[in-house]
């Protein structure tokens, strides 16, 4: 138990600089999602579900339908999902996502962020088989008795839960995000997801103090000025 979950907003301060970026980031993802399942959103659940986290995260309605749109005229645009790994400082280790027009420009990024700091670019699956590729949702107002007997009625493999403060995260394999999403909103009418994610957990947590987590963190926020960067996902309890 015990996997900490990283909201990518809010590790980004709210400076203008960062609200366009995010913005970027989600009109790359609405793009390339509407390209490949369909720009109508009822039909295409990845679409929608995007949609949804997009406005959860005050994205103006405007880049979203742009995005959309985009789709709808035949307009080309390829972008390239690639990840890196990384070790850095006290034993953390990071996946670094990102969506990209420019792999060559992506990598020298990331290199750059790694000779600027503690951190050192790994070899594929040096880091990533330490991880779990989950999904989770995070509700308020329910005990982990209550949603786990609604979830093994619905015959969803639970992972794993704990409390980030008031909010519940429930941990599920990616493919049972929809149907354990149904199961909750079929219970519990107008429950509200205050977290609906899919991405990669650390097995194992580590805390770093001092030079470490001043390190660490310097990581981060080289890595947040980096405009093809998504997602970062990392194994530190911050």
């Amino acid at each position: 138990m015990g996997r900490a979950h990283e909201v990518r907003a809010a590790s980004m301060a709210k400076t203008a600089a960062a609200k366009s970026k995010l913005y970027s980031i989600y009109a790359k993802e609405i793009y390339q999602v509407a390209k490949n399942g369909g720009a109508n959103p009822e039909a295409n659940p990845a679409l929608k579900r995007l949609i949804e986290k997009a406005k959860k995260e005050q994205v103006p309605s405007d880049v979203i339908n742009r995005s959309i749109d985009k789709v709808n005229k035949g307009i080309t645009e390829d972008y390239t999902v690639c990840e890196y790994e990384a070790f850095g400082p006290g034993g953390s280790n990071l996946i670094i996502k990102c969506l990209t027009d420019n792999v060559n420009r992506t990598v020298a990024s990331i290199k750059t962020v790694a000779n600027k700091t503690a951190a050192k670019i790994a070899g594929q699956g040096a880091v990533s088989f330490m991880y779990e590729n989950l999904c989770v949702v995070g509700i308020k107002g329910h005990t982990e008795e209550e949603i786990m007997d609604v979830l093994f009625s619905a015959d969803i493999d639970v992972k794993d839960m704990e409390m980030d403060g008031d909010i519940l995260l429930i941990y599920a394999a990616p493919n049972d995000l929809s149907n354990m999403k149904k199961a909750l909103e079929e219970t519990y009418s107008g429950i509200t997801f205050e977290i609906d994610e899919i991405g990669k957990y650390a097995k194992d947590m580590v805390t770093l103090e001092g030079e470490d987590l001043v390190a660490f963190q310097k990581i981060l926020t080289m890595l947040d000025d980096v405009d093809d960067v998504s997602n970062v996902y990392h194994n530190v309890n911050l």
